[in-house]
């Protein structure tokens, strides 16, 4: 039963997503359609979904967009406990979504959002991670800047200290790295440093080791892993995707997990059409979780993981909610109809 489980803690900044009709410009739209967003927020409603508990630990503004974001999570079922209000606003984001030979694009406007400007005594670590099988988070939050570092950095110490084990996604933004006086590579070893899983491929494991490897092989693949083992002592499992964009809406993924004596990786799922990109990754992460709080190999955290990415292609939106039944009968090849 759900309620005899441990729920997983996820931590992060929540967003809103405003996107164009397909086919029109941001420059050019008159309407715009809301989601709400935030790739740890995105994990929990996943897990949830699947009937693991989950709770959204994070810093909104007291107003009718934030309410918004808590009432999403709210219908997915996640425990909104721990999530505190701050003066500031929302942060936003807009997609345009692809269309035809044209690609999907994101442009940001989040700076300095509530969650972006919190401390780390603006939230209760340690009631959240009470009981907890898991923290996640990723790498998004310490890219917003100092005080994001210092609030990634802060949770991961709490989950040390209250015997809770990390995931940890690496979610590598380089723009907004770069808007800051930053030092990723720092920065993101020391939170990797405690992690005991990691999302990330071999170009995450490449800035972290100071090291170019290459992913052109699982040979090359299983390399990176181990090298991030041999440097992390505490990293006990490593999940990745690989992608082939075939074109805009027509692309192929493929899933691997590296544990310390084991590893997996899938065959391809061609995605075509891909209705919506965004949140995919996260869909991944919450499969991987999944599995391995149920105690699943390298094999089943990969083939869970790829399912639930392949799932989020065809839904709109950042977060993916499906029940456990539905992750069972899922078609990759889709040919049928549901009666």
């Amino acid at each position: 039963m759900a309620g005899d489980q441990k729920p997983v803690v996820c931590f992060g900044e929540m967003l809103l997503r405003l996107s164009p009709p397909i086919g029109v410009p941001l420059s050019r739209t008159g309407s715009l359609d809301l989601a709400v967003g935030g790739a740890e927020a995105n994990v929990a409603i996943a897990l949830s979904g699947l009937g693991r508990p989950s709770r959204m630990l994070t810093v909104l503004p007291d107003n009718a967009l934030g309410r918004r974001a808590i009432a999403s999570l709210g219908e997915a079922g996640v425990d909104t406990g721990y999530i505190r209000h701050a003066r500031g606003r929302l942060g936003l984001y807009f997609f345009e979504p692809p269309s035809g030979p044209i690609g999907g694009r994101v442009t940001y406007d989040r700076a300095n959002s509530a969650f972006a400007n919190a401390r780390g005594s603006d939230l209760d670590f340690t009631g959240a991670l009470d009981g907890a099988g898991l923290l996640h988070l990723s790498g998004i939050t310490p890219s917003l800047g100092p005080a994001g570092s210092d609030l990634a950095l802060a949770a991961v110490a709490a989950a040390k200290i209250a015997g809770v084990p990390v995931c940890f996604d690496g979610n590598y933004r380089a723009n907004l790295w770069v808007s800051w006086d930053s030092n990723p590579r720092e920065i993101l070893t020391r939170l990797v440093g405690d992690a005991t899983i990691l999302i990330g491929n071999h170009r995450d494991i490449s800035l972290l080791l100071g090291k170019t490897f290459s992913g052109e092989s699982p040979d090359r693949r299983r390399e990176a892993a181990e090298a991030a083992f041999v440097a992390f002592p505490r990293l006990q499992v490593i999940a990745s995707t690989a992608r082939h964009v075939e074109s805009a809406t027509a692309q192929r993924l493929a899933g691997r997990v590296d544990s310390r004596d084991d590893h997996w990786q899938t065959h391809e799922v061609r995605i075509d059409p891909v209705v919506d990109r965004i949140g995919t990754g996260d869909a991944f992460a919450a499969g991987v979780v999944f599995r391995w709080l149920d105690g699943g190999n390298a094999r089943a955290m990969a083939e869970t993981g790829l399912a639930l990415a392949a799932i989020k292609h065809g839904i709109i939106g950042d977060s993916l909610c499906v029940t456990r039944d539905e992750l069972d009968a899922f078609d990759p090849t889709g040919a049928d109809v549901s009666r």
